[in-house]
Order: structure tokens, then C-alpha cells, then sequence
């Protein structure tokens, strides 16, 4: 029979978290915020709600509005005092709530109130609070605050008071005190500027300006005989409503143009604009806009973007354009307005998840819509369009896989067959004019416009009536490393690899090709020789028809501008030798060629070969004057 017997079952102790309420507090006014001019927009954000909600009970109960129906938010200073008041007539707050609300840090009513709804009457509350410290952001600028508060549909108001050092006060108010709820804020000392009416003026039109409900400011006085007057007359400062939230239908292109230059602060009108409303598992508005003109400083925003202004139901929250477009789109401005964008607590930034990159996929598409039918519809003006961001929009070639075949169709460049750099046609007109058994796109990389249509390696293709893209631009030789497939057609560059001219139908080339490489190998070899590991190779080419000698790279490697490119950038390219390709039939390889084997003049000759090919790829000579003896000496001699 066993002795064992059942172990005592385990204690398990269950504690609550314990918190130092104070030092809580001071981490939310002075941590969580790294703006303080936030706080009015938190306020502001909260006044409104309380007006939503007041107007969202009154559907229910009009009584409840029956004093007063007009929906406002004041907003007042008072230097003297050093005060800043905020007065909203909207739900306004009980004795209850004000100790619920406002005395538990974190504690959201407006998210309370949304989910007290939830499972009900389904209604567009315009609600903001979502984390319940919005409130407690108003200790950045003050060292203490009081909120007197009556709530609609109560006869009793109440006065909450605090420093802001984790204890407040609650005390009754006057028995007149008015529906909703008016904040009084003492101004710290370090934060005088906030008592000035033209700071907050501007803080709300940066913030707050759509806001559904007037915002109002004390009239500014124009003389001082006509201070007191001003003093009681208020004028609206926001423009309480978002043109973005109205139907198209009741829109007019005036209205757009207008809101376009509003938002951008560009004299000019829009190239175009989209204006679009998504529901269903995502809820958001975009408002896009595609400038005509670029601005001075627009080579210098990529690493500060701007221009695509986010918005949480109607409030200001951040400059997205760095989250919700790819930089190479970085020229389009407009808002984005969603109903559940997830925000840090601060509401100053964006948590990266699935629902920003599924709005930030809708908008690169809205946007490449709006060019793609400016590109069909409007050539002369996608003319102007590609002259201010062409370039910009190359980078989207490397920069977006997804989109790449949809951005090579908006490229634009000039050819072989244009008579200037400004005559460009895109790759699907390349393509519709390809001759003969033509298979391959050809590009050329080059530093110039003219470098690139007078280069020795285009005359083969040119001799041949073959078509060859120009690309002269900084960018270009970045971007032409992505650049592999379009419709079916490899692209090719011109400089790297070898060039089977089999393909371009002159079966008759190749033979030929073979017997002059076999005739010039011995100068082959004597050339190789004479340049030692400046070269990887030396060997016939096949793309030469008048010019001596050229060098090109394998077609995997790093091109020969893109090497200097990283150079004057200050770091170091990945290390490749060049490969010399000369043209036997040349006068200068022909004189070289009946010259001794043992003839002195070899190397000075392979050498010149070589520098003169480095000049024509816009390359930098080593010894400068080492070449201008070189040549004196051949020249004499």
C-alpha cells in the first residue's frame, strides 16, 4: 500500500499594479507630447466632441438644446491675468463625470461613450478622444487649471481645480454658470506666447481649421478707441468644414482650385486633382492633388517631406506624405482623412500596420491614375509635368517593384532621332517603331545630352538605322540598373556586355567580324600587353565604325559613370577593370598595327587608346600631363 500522499496545492497570490499617480501624471504632461503647441488642439479636439455629443443626445431629447442651439467653442486670453480660456456649450459634464473624466488619468469618456452607442443606433459622431490624456496635455503650457462645467439637462454645475500635482478639487459653481463647459488655464511663465491672440489664431488654423463647429476669437481691435468694442465681438477664426467631407456632386473646380492653393500655398492652379471616398472595412478620404510647377526648394525635400496633410475625423494630426506615398511622389499634396488610423498616444505619429500600407497602396495608385491620364489625354501638358518631376518620378523605377511597369510607361526620353533633348517619346513609342528583327530596347547612359547622341558606341546601331535611347540625366545610370524588362523587350545598355548585331538581321557582319578579329589578334595581344591591369580585356568591336577605340564593362557590372558617381560622392565603388574595344580598320590601329613588334611607340600608343576612351566617357586622367607629353611625343614623331 502507497505512503504517498497529494502535495498541498500551490497559494496563488493575485496583486494589483501598483502606480505613484503623481509621477504618472508628470510623464503624461511632460513625456508624452514633443510638441507643446499640441495641447490646443487636444482641448479644442475635446470641445468638439463634447458638441457631438450634445448634438447626437438632442436627437433623442431636444430639450437639451432648446437654450442654446448654435454649437460654438470660444476661445479667449487675457494677458494681464495670464489667462487662457475655452468655453465649449456643448454635453458639458456632471459631478460625477467631471471626478470620472478628469480625475483618472487615462480614462476616456468619449470612448465610453462610443461604446455605449456601439450596439445601437448606428449615427456619424464626429468623435476624437480615444486614450483619455488629451486633456492633461493643457499642463505643458499651465501651472494650473480650472474647469466649470453644467451638463445639459441639470440645474447643478461644478468647478474642477488642479496643479497638475496629482490631486484635484471639486467645489459647487454658480447656480448661472451656462451649458457645457468653459476651461480656464493659467499660463506658465516659459510659455507667454501662448497668451498672444495671433499665436492661437494660427494654432487653429493649423490644427483645427475643419473642425465641425465655428471656433471664435475676440475681433481684433484696429485702433484703440475700438478696443472694448472688439473685445466683445467675436469673429470665426477656422473655416468649420472640410471640403474634403462634401460630396463631389456639390463641388465646383473653382472649390478645388481654391482648397488646393489653401493646403499648398501655391499661387498657381493644380494640374489636376482626384477626389475619393472609401468605406467598408477601412473608412478614408483622399483629397489628391498633382502641382503644375515645381517649387524652388523641391530638390531638397526628399529626406523632409510635405505636402500630403493627415487628418483623424476633421483634426489635424501630422504631415504624412512620408507614410502614405512613396518619395518618388513626393510632388503630390492634398489630406487624408481616416476614421481609425492607429496613432501613438500622443497622436503625433503613425503606428506602421496593415491599414496604413493598404491606404498608402490606394493613394501611390490614385496618384499614378491621375498621370497616367494627363500622359493619354493632355501630351502638352504631361510635357510641362515631366519637365518639374521626371526625374523624381524615375526614381520610382527602383524604388517601387509593384508599380515599376506602370511607371516605365510614363517615361520619357529623347532618341537617337531627336533633333533636340526636349523631343522625348515614351517606351511604348519606342517599341511601335522598333525595325526589322529588332528584339532588344537600346539605351545609352552618358553625362550630357550630347555626350550621349555623339557616343562612339551608338554608331554601329546608328549605321544600322537602329533607334537608341538618350539617357543623359544624373539619375539615369542609377535607375538603368533596374531597368530589365518592358512588354517583353529586354533593355539593353549599349555600353556593357557585347552587341550581337546577328539578331539586327546582317548574317554578313558576323563572318567578317570573325576575320578581322582574327587578323588584328597579334595588335590585340600587343595592346593588352602595353596596358597591363588598367584593362580587363582588350578586343575587336563590333560597335565601332568610325571612332578608334571605346571601353565598356561586362554586363553585370557597375558602369563606368555610376563609378564616378560614387567617387565624388566619397565612397567607394565596387572595384571593376574596363574593357578596351578598338576598331582595326581605324587609321590610328592601322599605323599601329604595321609598326615592329619591338617599335617603342607601342605603349604610348595603347595608352593614348586608352585615355582617349576614358575621355569620351567623360572619365578624369589620372596624370594630365603625362597625356599631354604623350601626345607631343606621337605628334612630333
Amino acid at each position: 500500500m502507497s505512503t504517498d500522499t497529494p502535495a498541498a496545492t500551490p497559494t496563488v497570490e493575485t496583486h494589483a499594479f501598483q502606480a505613484d499617480v503623481q509621477q504618472v501624471l508628470q510623464l503624461v504632461i511632460h513625456s508624452l507630447y514633443s510638441n507643446k503647441d499640441i495641447f490646443l488642439r487636444e482641448l479644442v479636439s475635446n470641445a468638439s466632441d463634447a458638441c457631438e455629443k450634445l448634438r447626437f443626445e438632442a436627437i433623442a431629447d431636444p430639450a437639451l438644446m432648446a437654450d442654446d442651439s448654435e454649437l460654438t467653442i470660444d476661445l479667449a486670453v487675457d494677458a494681464d491675468a495670464r489667462t487662457l480660456t475655452l468655453r465649449d456649450n456643448g454635453i458639458g459634464m456632471s459631478h460625477d463625470e467631471l471626478v470620472q473624466n478628469l480625475g483618472t488619468v487615462a480614462h476616456s469618456g468619449t470612448r465610453r461613450f462610443l461604446d455605449s452607442i456601439a450596439a445601437g443606433q448606428k449615427v456619424d459622431a464626429q468623435l476624437i478622444g480615444q486614450f483619455g490624456v488629451g486633456f492633461y496635455s493643457a499642463f505643458i503650457v499651465a501651472d494650473s487649471i480650472a474647469v466649470t462645467s453644467r451638463r445639459a439637462g441639470h440645474d447643478d454645475a461644478w468647478i474642477w481645480r488642479s496643479t497638475g500635482d496629482g490631486q484635484f478639487s471639486i467645489e459647487p459653481a454658480s447656480a448661472d454658470t451656462p451649458r457645457g463647459t468653459t476651461l480656464q488655464l493659467h499660463i506658465r511663465e516659459d510659455a507667454s506666447d501662448y497668451l498672444q491672440a495671433w499665436k492661437l489664431r494660427s494654432l487653429v488654423r493649423t490644427y483645427s481649421d475643419h473642425v465641425g463647429f465655428p471656433i471664435r476669437m475676440a475681433k481684433p481691435a484696429a485702433n484703440e478707441d475700438a478696443e472694448a468694442e472688439a473685445a466683445t465681438e467675436l469673429e470665426v477664426v477656422n473655416q468649420a468644414s472640410a471640403l474634403w467631407t462634401r460630396p463631389k456632386t456639390e463641388l465646383s473646380d473653382d472649390d478645388y482650385k481654391a482648397f488646393y492653393k489653401h493646403v499648398s500655398h501655391d499661387f498657381a492652379d493644380p494640374l489636376a486633382w482626384t477626389h475619393n471616398r472609401v468605406e467598408g472595412n477601412q473608412n478614408f478620404t483622399s483629397l489628391l492633388f498633382l502641382p503644375e510647377h515645381a517649387p524652388f526648394d523641391f530638390q531638397h525635400s526628399r529626406d523632409e517631406r510635405k505636402g500630403l496633410k493627415l487628418y483623424i475625423k476633421r483634426i489635424f494630426i501630422m504631415d504624412a506624405a512620408e507614410q502614405m506615398l512613396p518619395a518618388y511622389l513626393r510632388f503630390a499634396s492634398g489630406v487624408i482623412d481616416s476614421d481609425d488610423l492607429p496613432l501613438n498616444v500622443s497622436r503625433e505619429l503613425l503606428q506602421e500596420s496593415k491599414q496604413v500600407e493598404r491606404i498608402k497602396g490606394a493613394l501611390t495608385k490614385r496618384v499614378l491614375d491621375m498621370i497616367e491620364k494627363i500622359a493619354r489625354d493632355e501630351p502638352e501638358k504631361y510635357t510641362g509635368f515631366w519637365n518639374a518631376f521626371g526625374a523624381t518620378l524615375k526614381e520610382g523605377v527602383a524604388e517601387d517593384a509593384s508599380n515599376r511597369e506602370r511607371v516605365l510607361k510614363l517615361l520619357r526620353f529623347p532618341t537617337t532621332r531627336s533633333e533636340s533633348a526636349e523631343q522625348r517619346v515614351s517606351l511604348d513609342d519606342y517599341i511601335g517603331r522598333m525595325a526589322g528583327l529588332q528584339e532588344d530596347i537600346y539605351y545609352i547612359t552618358a553625362e550630357s545630352w550630347n555626350a550621349a547622341r555623339n557616343h562612339p558606341k551608338l554608331e554601329a546601331l546608328k549605321a544600322r538605322g537602329i533607334e537608341v535611347l538618350l539617357m543623359h540625366e544624373r539619375i539615369d545610370d542609377w535607375m538603368s540598373g533596374y531597368l530589365h524588362e518592358y512588354e517583353g523587350k529586354k533593355l539593353r545598355n549599349v555600353a556593357k556586355g557585347e552587341i550581337d548585331l546577328d539578331k539586327l538581321g546582317d548574317a554578313q557582319d558576323k563572318a567578317k567580324q570573325e576575320e578581322t578579329a582574327k587578323a588584328a589578334a597579334p595588335l590585340v595581344e600587343r595592346i593588352k600587353a602595353a596596358l597591363g591591369d588598367k584593362v580587363k580585356d582588350v578586343r575587336v568591336s563590333n560597335r565601332l565604325v568610325d571612332s578608334a577605340a571605346c571601353l565598356v564593362v561586362d554586363e553585370y557590372d557597375m558602369s563606368l559613370q555610376m563609378q564616378r558617381l560614387f567617387q565624388a560622392a566619397g565612397q567607394a565603388a565596387p572595384a571593376s577593370q574596363p574593357i578596351l574595344e578598338i576598331n582595326p580598320e581605324h587609321a590610328l590601329l592601322q599605323r599601329l598595327q604595321a609598326a615592329p613588334d619591338d617599335d617603342a611607340r607601342t605603349a604610348d600608343y595603347a595608352t593614348l587608346l586608352f585615355e582617349q576612351a576614358m575621355l569620351a566617357e567623360g572619365g578624369h586622367l589620372d596624370d594630365p600631363a603625362a597625356f599631354i607629353a604623350r601626345m607631343n611625343r606621337l605628334l612630333v614623331g
